[in-house]
């Protein structure tokens, strides 16, 4: 039987490519038709990908989402910008099976998500589950410091268009509604730290075991990562996904892995198979983006910094991890 998978992401003009970059290594590692649709969080990013008309992506522009869910329009009264779209996280599935409601299941991506294979390893784990969720799986390291986020990344998560799935995904919407700023508190984080509390109030919901799910910076070093004939293992699993969480252009071709804050380093594998095929791939739709003619002047404002002390301040900051994850080695070349 033909299964057709249904992805959600968000992403505003700054992570078109990366959103682009999802799409097109879905693509290419899927063996079932799937649609990514896409909030696009501000106009230059619908106008763009309504222009680009990509096979198996869908656009719901910010507006259509707010008109449909008022109480989420008014959460912007009270938090900052990058608060308001964590807010968006539950309404964007609710808003899919509210006017879809022939799909069966959908999995929201965070946009800086990369396949690396066929994603249906997942849903077989998953099984009849009505709600999946993405361990952090910290490394020592990294727990020591980054614990406090919470057990579960919203990474991937998979909610069954059942009364089980439904039910989950509308308390998670109140409680964004009610809470979702970026500090910790002590039972919350952003949307984040609600999917501690998921498979203790609700039934069906599953923890993903797959050392090859969002693999990344905080956990990659407690793996051990090789490549078999051309393919990426994690502990001799298939990698599914990588999770490029606060990767950044250093200059020119040359980025920040954000291994070094996690106290991980790179090895040949990670850098040459897993950063480099990721590079190439987002350096294209970066390409993409810039040749548009509807996105003139867009490269020049993402280039812009905060001016006055508080840009000296953010330029001081960015110098001291470059420096940091150069000592480390944790600096790639694309």
């Amino acid at each position: 039987m033909t299964i057709h998978r249904h992805f959600c992401t968000y992403f505003d003009h700054r992570y078109l490519a990366r959103g682009l970059a999802l799409h097109a290594s879905l693509a290419n590692v899927c063996r079932n038709d799937f649609t990514l649709w896409v909030l696009a969080l501000d106009e230059q990013a619908a106008q763009f990908l309504e222009r680009a008309d990509i096979a198996g992506l869908r656009v719901l522009p910010l507006a259509a989402l707010e008109a449909f869910d008022p109480e989420l329009h008014a959460s912007r009264a009270d938090r900052s910008l990058v608060e308001f779209y964590f807010t968006c996280s539950p309404c964007l599935p609710r808003y899919l099976f509210a006017r879809h409601p022939e799909i069966a299941s959908v999995t929201y991506l965070d946009s800086d998500l990369f396949f690396f294979s066929d994603p249906e390893v997942l849903f077989d784990e998953i099984g009849p589950a009505a709600v999946a969720i993405t361990p952090h799986r910290f490394s020592a390291a990294a727990a020591r410091s980054h614990a406090k986020f919470g057990a579960y990344n919203v990474g991937w998560l998979t909610f069954r268009n059942d009364a089980d799935g439904r039910a989950c995904l509308e308390w998670w919407r109140a409680r964004c509604l009610e809470w979702c700023f970026d500090r910790v508190e002590a039972d919350r984080y952003a949307d984040q730290k609600y999917l501690d509390r998921f498979a203790s109030l609700f039934a069906g919901v599953h923890a993903i075991a797959h050392p090859g799910a969002n693999l990344a910076p905080w956990n990659v070093a407690s793996y051990r990562v090789a490549v078999d004939a051309g393919h990426v293992q994690v502990d001799g699993r298939a990698l599914v996904f990588f999770h490029f969480q606060g990767l950044r252009r250093i200059a020119g071709h040359v980025y920040d892995s954000n291994l070094t804050g996690y106290g991980a380093r790179l090895n040949d594998a990670v850098r040459d198979h897993v950063f480099r095929p990721y590079l190439a791939t987002l350096e294209q739709a970066e390409s993409r983006v810039v040749s548009d003619a509807g996105m003139s002047g867009v490269s020049a404002s993402l280039r812009r910094r905060a001016p006055g002390l508080r840009g000296l301040r953010f330029a001081a900051g960015r110098a001291a991890r470059a420096l940091a994850s150069a000592a480390a080695g944790n600096l790639v070349r694309a």
